[in-house]
């Protein structure tokens, strides 16, 4: 086989590659065997036609696209491992001569990873937030687990912030019912916004037994940029009661018999917590001032297919097709800068980082580890798992050479970050939503309290992977 590489531009090239008609031997047998098992030919078998009677019948031009098809792929690759291009998305493939019993010829134009020298890293500075927490931050975490044991009363008032409502909930288009926006006796803490925008307005102010309208206009979905009307009616306004915080509600919330101790615990969790952030935030603006150092051009047809993907069904307006497009140029960037990092530093993958990868990962995608592992092999994406995984040691490499400060100038070691997560405190701002990044949590209950235990979150360490 021979093949030559002809480059079209700093990211896309074209590889001619002539293919001895030899080559094609077992493929030609295949191909007759699937022919031979496809046709029915009076007086012969199923799978036991001569290859001359497939020539006769058939024609012989079927049987050599057939073998020429199965043979492609795997010449195709041999020739991108003999060119030391790095091929980004699928080939346009096209046969430009097929002599019978002499060779194939083939071109294949596809995007590939530019040349470009990776500038010197080492030393890069990067500021993050720092780890201390702040008196009103230990406040916070200690007012958000005092609501959950506080209790509730019934009143004949108007509803203003903190109030827990009790509400039934009605969507409708052109009077027709929104399934998916109609519920009942549903509990609500007014002020946190973390129902359908417009809807904290619309109800406070009001009381029980009152009903209140407003419009909505969905972002995604069947009803994308349709205004809708929905029909808010309250059943019931709560107001909540919040625990003293003195020693006895340290006692029952807690395993400690005094305040002062829960609260010098509460700080050391958030100090453990934003610690581990620091590493996260790190991680990020030391990729970002990496990337700042190095321009280089993007395959934009490989830009161009991932939007079409990804807006093929129409959804979007310009500006989030502009944000779209600015976050793939980023990713595709930063994975060709750190695949060269990792090609200068000779990194590789071992078997126990895969593994932890995949138990990191599969999670997300509802899967246990093993089975995870079964639906990457069987889409071939295992190549895709390895070069994660490669992408976060180039990472960790780059960050293990930068110096990291807080704002207030104090020095970061990164290193002490390394062991086993610590036990945070719950982040309040998230309280009730779901985060692919803070997974495995696990709740226990305290004397059956509707509430959840400000202890045992378990975090992971996030290394960066694009």
């Amino acid at each position: 086989m021979k093949s030559d590489v002809e480059t079209l531009s700093p990211t896309r090239v074209k590889l001619t590659v002539e293919v001895p008609f030899d080559e094609l031997g077992d493929s030609l047998d295949s191909a007759y065997k699937r022919i031979g098992s496809q046709v029915t030919i009076p007086g012969f078998r199923k799978g036991r036609v001569p290859a001359r009677i497939i020539d006769q019948r058939i024609g012989r031009a079927a049987v050599l696209e057939e073998a020429v098809n199965e043979t492609l792929p795997r010449v195709y690759d041999e020739a991108i491992r003999s060119s030391g291009v790095y091929p980004i998305g699928q080939p346009e493939v096209d046969v430009q001569e097929l002599r019978d019993g002499e060779l194939v010829t083939f071109t294949a134009e596809v995007d590939v990873r530019p040349e470009f020298d990776v500038p010197d890293y080492a030393g890069l500075r990067v500021e993050v937030a720092p780890a201390d927490p702040s008196d009103d931050d230990v406040e916070q975490q200690l007012t958000s687990l005092r609501s959950r044991f506080g209790s509730y009363t019934t009143v004949e008032r108007a509803a203003q912030d903190g109030d827990v409502l009790l509400v039934d909930i009605t969507g409708s288009r052109d009077g027709e019912p929104v399934e998916d926006l109609t519920a009942s006796a549903m509990s609500y803490e007014l002020g946190t916004d973390g129902m359908l925008p417009g809807f904290d307005e619309a109800v406070r102010g009001a009381s029980a037994e009152e009903t209140r309208t407003f419009d909505f206009v969905p972002e995604a979905g069947e009803f994308e940029g349709v205004t809708l009307d929905v029909q808010v009616s309250v059943k019931a306004v709560r107001e909540r009661h919040l625990p003293e915080p003195d020693d006895a509600f340290a006692a029952l919330a807690s395993e400690f018999d005094t305040m002062e101790e829960l609260r010098t615990d509460v700080r050391e969790r958030l100090a453990r917590m934003r610690r581990m952030e620091q590493g996260g935030e790190a991680q990020t603006k030391v990729l970002e001032a990496l990337l700042a150092l190095i321009d280089i051009p993007l395959p934009e047809a490989a830009i161009a297919a991932e939007l079409q993907e990804h807006f093929a069904d129409g959804h979007g307006d310009d500006d989030h097709r502009a944000e779209y497009e600015g976050t793939a140029r980023r990713s595709l960037k930063s994975q060709f800068v750190l695949d060269k990092i990792a090609d200068k530093e000779q990194l590789a993958v071992s078997e126990a980082e895969l593994s932890a990868w995949l138990v990191q990962q599969a999670p997300r995608y509802q899967m246990e580890p093993d089975a995870f592992a079964q639906a990457l092999v069987q889409s071939g994406q295992v190549p895709m798992a390895i070069a994660d995984v490669r992408r976060g040691k180039a990472l960790a490499a780059v960050v293990e050479t930068a110096t990291v400060v807080d704002t207030n100038g104090v020095a970061v070691d990164l290193a002490a970050l390394r062991p086993a997560p610590m036990v945070p405190v719950e982040n309040d701002d998230h309280e009730g939503h779901d985060h692919e990044d803070h997974e495995g949590h696990d709740h226990e209950d305290h004397e059956g309290h509707d509430h959840e235990d400000h202890e045992g979150h378990d975090h992971e360490d996030h290394e960066g992977h694009d």
